[in-house]
């Protein structure tokens, strides 16, 4: 612009107001393109400095007793057309205020994170923040705090999930985003680390392991996350036992923490219990079926990432005897086990009862490492459904040792098994095939490449109430692509009509297919932001 010889500066022309509009007028006229056109120019540089006499309203909403709470809802309802605000934003939006960086230094600390598998989001950190300097999880707790305060809670938490990431990759072998279950326990982990100034001997690492274990099995922060939360920071705040205290509100809400075979009836990559055997695979001995190695975490090569291996290949059991088994039999969770991509290629669609003694043969003991019945006769086709009564027992019994192993002797936190997890009601979902998961992820890079929020995977879905897994959605934003402005939309992918009935009837914005929802966020979401 700087040799266009109309070129104006905006700056001075407000500054001056009329007297800088004649300043312009004189200078333009010595131009011919300006006096071919003189009218449309003046009249475009008059409409320019009305700007000025525009009347903007402001109205000062202020006073004490408006709290974080208030506030977001004031701004919501007056900003109904645009961005809606979270609690966490306007946290966030008030330290930036007096410490600029902060949100940067937040982002780089959540890129560490995301380039070793795990993603979080700005609020989840900011919620382990507000724990670390204020011991409660509503953000409104943090809205007094000055930026060292802030700036040295976000160090403690850094320092803090990085123990706590260490830890469970190290000793639990989750070690990447897809089986970290019960995220949002994270914080309260990440209190009671710093209470202890992050100096745990092996026997209180291993018992604040267990906790996050099962916690992370029956569900406990998939409700009303914020109060579950403040309820297990609270009991840390008192008494020399906090993990003591832990355990009994976890034992008092759940009523047992002993692992029953009927709690792997669960079925899909969605199940619940499906980073509970991935878990048990990286703690235990089990080994790979190809070369007889131990699966144990920080296995090196591009074929020796873990993948999951369906024991009796899924397309061989819908065919059975014609009429063939159910897709919840299929996908059901004792029909899975982990294997390096080399060995599932290795092995691909062959029966059980072809491809089990080759392997007995080959690496005596690698059957049993990941719990498959001796009986040969449970290996045919035609006792499918034995063969998974028959292994639920065996991992349940491996998940009861591995749990006793992280109490170190104190075992009465197992006296009393935990109830059935009902599944009267739950119409099913999630992932059924790793192509579906490669997929889903990468759809999720493809946004997170757009600058939008990246969708939960293997999303559970409860009743109002917080307290029955209704569903599980294989990619949902429940809070919708921009934030609470759009509706709540799930990918569903190769799933019945019953759920995606149901998801609709919940108020998702449903997509069976990736075309449709690449579409969708072409022509509905990006027009918005650019509108926004």
């Amino acid at each position: 612009m700087k040799d266009d010889k109309l070129w104006i500066d905006v700056t001075q022309l407000m500054k001056k107001g009329d007297e800088g509009l004649g300043e312009i007028i004189a200078r333009l006229s010595q131009q011919a393109e300006f006096v071919a056109k003189t009218g449309e120019h003046v009249g475009k540089l008059a409409k320019l400095l009305g700007i000025r006499e525009v009347d903007l309203h402001v109205e000062e909403v202020t006073g004490s007793d408006k709290t974080i709470d208030i506030v977001v809802e004031i701004f919501n309802r007056v900003n109904s057309g645009g961005t809606k605000l979270s609690k966490g934003d306007l946290a966030l939006a008030k330290i930036c205020a007096e410490w600029p960086d902060a949100r940067e230094k937040m982002k780089e600390k959540l890129k560490v994170w995301e380039n070793i598998g795990y993603h979080f989001s700005l609020d989840w950190l900011l919620r382990s923040v507000n724990t670390v300097i204020t011991g409660e999880a509503k953000f409104l707790y943090l809205h007094d705090k000055n930026p060292a305060e802030v700036q040295n809670g976000l160090e403690r938490a850094g320092r803090h999930l990085d123990s706590c990431l260490n830890m469970i990759s190290g000793r639990l072998g989750l070690d990447h985003d897809q089986v970290l279950f019960s995220r949002y326990s994270l914080p309260v982990m990440v209190r009671y680390l710093d209470k202890r100034n992050g100096l745990l001997d092996a026997k209180e690492r291993d018992k604040l392991l267990f906790w996050f274990v099962q916690a992370g099995m029956w569900g406990r922060f998939s409700g009303s996350t914020e109060s579950i939360i403040d309820k297990d920071l609270e009991v840390l705040e008192y008494g020399d036992n906090m993990l003591d205290n832990l355990l009994e509100n976890l034992r008092m809400w759940h009523s047992g923490l002993r692992i029953e075979p009927y709690h792997f009836t669960g079925w899909s990559l969605g199940a619940r219990f499906y980073p509970v055997l991935y878990m048990l695979t990286r703690m235990g001995e089990a080994r790979d079926w190809g070369n007889g190695l131990p699966l144990k975490a920080h296995l090196h090569g591009k074929m020796s990432k873990l993948e999951v291996h369906h024991i009796f290949p899924k397309a061989k059991l819908y065919k059975h005897n014609n009429t063939g088994y159910k897709r919840p039999e299929v996908n059901a969770l004792a029909n899975y086990c982990f294997l390096t991509k080399e060995t599932n290629l290795l092995i691909s669609d062959r029966f059980p009862e072809e491809y089990f003694p080759e392997i007995e043969q080959n690496h005596p003991g690698a059957l049993a490492s990941q719990w498959i019945p001796q009986d040969p006769n449970l290996w045919k086709t035609d006792n499918y459904l034995e063969f998974l009564e028959a292994r639920k027992i065996l991992i349940a019994n491996e998940a009861n040792r591995q749990m006793e192993d992280l109490l170190h002797g104190e075992l009465h936190w197992m006296d009393t098994s935990a109830p059935a997890i009902s599944l009267t009601e739950t119409i099913g979902g999630g992932i059924t095939t790793e192509k579906e998961e490669e997929e889903l992820n990468e759809v999720n890079n493809w946004i997170a490449a757009l600058g939008l929020p990246r969708g939960t995977l293997l999303f559970e879905y409860y009743d109002p109430m917080g307290n029955q897994l209704k569903a599980v959605f294989d990619l949902a934003w429940p809070s919708g692509l921009q934030e609470e402005l759009s509706q709540p939309v799930a990918i569903l992918l190769n799933e019945n009509d019953e759920l995606v009935k149901f998801a609709l009837e919940s108020g998702y914005k449903c997509f069976t297919n990736i075309s449709d929802f690449k579409r969708y966020i072409n022509s509905d979401i990006l027009v918005m932001e650019i509108e926004l």
